[in-house]
């Protein structure tokens, strides 16, 4: 049976929330240039309502942090418990939920005199993420005004109400269209009442899971951790920066690049007829040459997972076998 708000979620729009992802702001004229040398995309022309997705990682490359980063202006005083710098720019730094800790102080271990300000604001903020084919209607609705159309990682200021300023970002994270919506978490109650009443229900973290799987997105600690090369992990490409100058990691994404010209595993989406399940072994015939996982039951698509293969095996409808305790079952890579 498909849950309703899966159903809302592929017609209409649902709302999840998002507040455990972890969030710190930088500030200071160096703050672009210390991130630009600490992660693996380009922070430094990122303009005023922009954002990207970036990766953190050892000099090995391997992926120690997943994060998107936007150019934003602070809220004036009245309207955020920051307690300095409101109304200047500065850098919201967004990464997986329960690693904000853990990136605080790989940040400010490479803090030596440059002009930075770090502050980890993941408990002073509520976050909901509403996905679905008319959230750009619902929200519009709840803000009783227009929204531009925003491209990936765009993000403007608008207020519900009278006084609740939220953050709205364009975030396309689960496969249907989408917005992150960010505010300080005693309003975050309020606004998400408001939504629902313009149309958004309420979603579970079950179907969260599921449409985050069906989409592709890869999530730390469940598809990759710190032994995880970062350019084989799904979508990370778009997260790197060819162009930019030295950074932790650079030289090994280059020389993927530049000598094999890819990584020496790609991550991807399988579909079968079974469900299989996390950690199962692909193989092609007797060779063993991957791994999966993530695994959802899918409403849509039928048994889904997420997994590792060899580059030579990458390519869509190329066909494996998982490993299972009562036998082998057969799944296939499909775009």
């Amino acid at each position: 049976m498909t849950p309703s708000d899966y159903q809302a979620a592929i017609t209409m729009a649902a709302i999840f929330d998002d507040s455990a992802m972890g969030k710190i702001i930088l500030r200071g004229r160096d703050a672009p240039m210390f991130l630009g040398n600490l992660s693996t995309n380009d922070i430094a022309p990122l303009p005023l309502g922009g954002g990207c997705a970036t990766y953190f990682c050892d000099a090995r490359a391997k992926a120690l942090f997943q994060a998107s980063v936007y150019h934003v202006r602070l809220l004036p005083k009245e309207l955020t418990s920051i307690q300095s710098g409101a109304g200047e720019p500065a850098l919201w730094l967004e990464t997986s939920a329960g690693r904000e800790a853990a990136l605080f102080q790989h940040l400010d271990r490479y803090l030596i005199s440059e002009v930075v300000e770090l502050e980890n604001v993941t408990e002073t903020f509520a976050q909901f993420h509403l996905a679905g084919p008319q959230s750009k209607v619902i929200l519009e609705s709840a803000l009783a005004a227009d929204l531009p159309e925003l491209v990936e990682f765009q993000h403007v200021e608008r207020t519900f109400g009278h006084q609740s300023t939220a953050s709205l970002r364009r975030r396309d994270r689960l496969g249907v269209d989408g917005y992150d919506i960010v505010c300080l978490k005693e309003r975050g109650e309020g606004i998400g009442r408001m939504l629902m009443a313009a149309g958004a229900m309420r979603g579970t973290p079950e179907t969260r899971e599921m449409l985050r799987i069906e989409a592709g997105m890869a999530v730390y600690g469940q598809d990759f951790d710190e032994s995880r090369f970062v350019m084989e992990i799904l979508g990370a490409t778009n997260a790197v920066s060819y162009a930019k100058g030295c950074y932790l990691g650079q030289e090994p994404i280059v020389m993927s690049r530049d000598r094999a010209g890819h990584a020496p595993r790609a991550m991807v989406k399988l579909r079968g007829h079974e469900l299989i399940k996390v950690g199962a072994k692909l193989f092609v015939a007797a060779d063993e040459i991957g791994v999966v996982t993530s695994v959802v039951d899918s409403p849509r698509y039928g048994p889904v997972a997420l997994g590792y293969v060899k580059w030579k095996y990458r390519e869509p409808g190329t066909a494996f076998e998982a490993e299972l305790p009562t036998g082998r079952v057969t799944v296939s890579i499909h775009a």
